[in-house]
């Protein structure tokens, strides 16, 4: 049978480890195809001296591949937005199969490229553009295909873990340890679309339109950061029987779809309390399995190119398949996807932690269980910190509530003559129902 030829776009991490690996298991992958899978074509800028190229077809002009006749299949990992989009647009174009691990063009831009890709009859794959080496869309789309997905949460950003266990484990401050993520290789030298979120919101776009048949909707999504998270709050958590993770959470609603990335509060027990360092870990509930764990290395040259080699074998696989045979992008037929709308954060709901800086004077608590109470927010537990200064920090942790009336009720607090500063709020999840 005819080899399948594949063009390669971006030859740095994640292209170089996908090379590697194409080159190396050769045979154990042709096996698997069916037919024998062959690096056509390279486009770099510059070589990447832990792949040899030598012999190969190379060019500093990456649409040359998405042009060039005799490639089947364009993997596209130049990462960004507008260069990337014009090129998985111009390989379609010239009906190409498409391989990305770009979480943030297929976030932002995924529904246009899917409409295209459907018009030309062939596939556009991005396994590797969630969680790395974790078959997360694939488990998803297919395996879980059964079930009506309730809600999922996951750990999908290595760098916020690293830093939230590094802070827990060792006390260290947030800003101590994002410097030295950089230094790991962790973090970009501007962190922002780590720490603050935007990164975890990409993939998370991604995993509630497969889960819930939705429309990709990155610019609906609320993000929040870690960078105002203290080794106090971690501490305090930590007494309640709490951990602080950087969650994304996706949740089916009567109202809507939930989309929302923020630091979170999870009890100790939980699974995904227990990933660490720079893991991911995605938690999805169904009504006919229950829960299930997908655990893994979310990032790395090889973890990714797992990801990315497989989905190769996948369009190979399927290559005489029509576009109505084929698993759809977005695990829902094109036509049968759901308009149910996201929701504002305004309107979703969770548990809160709230911390605040009190004067220590008889009244002042009894004015804030007050104000909590004429909201409809009940009140789990407090501490109340022991100190001999003329402030006390004060925890609480509340029941569910909208966050509309958390919003209001910590206006009103914050304007109480004995309450000092900011509160501090984190949500709170149990992944039990």
């Amino acid at each position: 049978m005819k080899p399948v030829k594949v063009g390669i776009c971006g030859l740095g991490t994640v292209g170089g480890g996908t090379f590697n690996v194409l080159t190396r298991n050769a045979e154990e992958i042709s096996r698997r195809a069916g037919r024998k899978i062959i690096i056509e074509q390279i486009g770099t800028r510059r070589e990447n001296p832990a792949c040899d190229t030598s012999g190969m077809q190379l060019t500093s002009d990456v649409f040359e591949v998405a042009t060039n006749p005799e490639v089947d299949v364009v993997v596209e990992l130049i990462g960004g937005y507008d260069t990337a989009r014009d090129l998985v647009m111009t390989a379609i174009e010239n009906g190409k199969h498409v391989v990305t691990a770009n979480k943030a063009l297929i976030a932002v831009h995924g529904n246009e490229i899917f409409t295209a890709a459907q018009e030309k009859n062939v596939m556009v794959a991005f396994e590797a553009s969630v969680a790395g080496g974790i078959p997360i869309i694939k488990a998803i789309r297919e395996g879980l295909a059964a079930n009506e997905i309730n809600w999922l949460a996951g750990i999908i950003n290595g760098t916020g873990n690293f830093i939230m266990t590094e802070m827990r484990e060792k006390g260290r401050e947030f800003a101590d340890v994002l410097q030295e993520a950089q230094a790991l290789g962790y973090a970009e030298a501007d962190p922002t679309f780590d720490v603050e979120g935007i990164d975890a919101a990409h993939k998370l776009t991604i995993l509630s339109s497969l889960a819930f048949g939705i429309p990709l909707q990155f610019s609906k999504a609320y993000t929040e950061g870690i960078s105002k998270i203290t080794p106090q709050d971690i501490q305090y958590a930590e007494e309640l029987g709490y951990r602080v993770k950087h969650l994304g959470i996706t949740r089916r609603t009567d109202k809507g779809i939930e989309l929302r990335v923020h630091p979170t509060l999870i009890p100790h027990q939980a699974l995904l309390a227990n990933v660490n360092g720079v893991m991911n870990a995605v938690l999805v509930d169904g009504d006919a399995v229950g829960q299930t764990l997908y655990y893994g290395p979310g990032a790395g040259a090889e973890a990714t190119a797992s990801a990315v080699v497989a989905d190769i074998v996948d369009v190979v696989r399927t290559l005489t398949a029509d576009r109505d045979n084929r698993v759809p992008h977005l695990a829902f037929q094109p036509t049968e996807l759901s308009d149910a709308p996201i929701l504002p954060v305004e309107e979703t709901t969770s548990a809160y932690y709230l911390r605040l800086q009190a004067v220590e004077r008889p009244g002042v608590l009894a004015h804030v269980t007050r104000i909590l109470g004429e909201k409809g927010i009940n009140i789990e537990a407090i501490i109340q910190k022991q100190t001999t200064e003329a402030q006390v920090p004060v925890i609480m942790l509340t029941q569910r509530v909208e966050e509309r009336m958390m919003n209001e009720a910590i206006r009103e607090i914050e304007a109480l003559p004995d309450i000092l500063g900011e509160i501090i709020r984190i949500r709170v999840e149990l992944l039990a129902d």
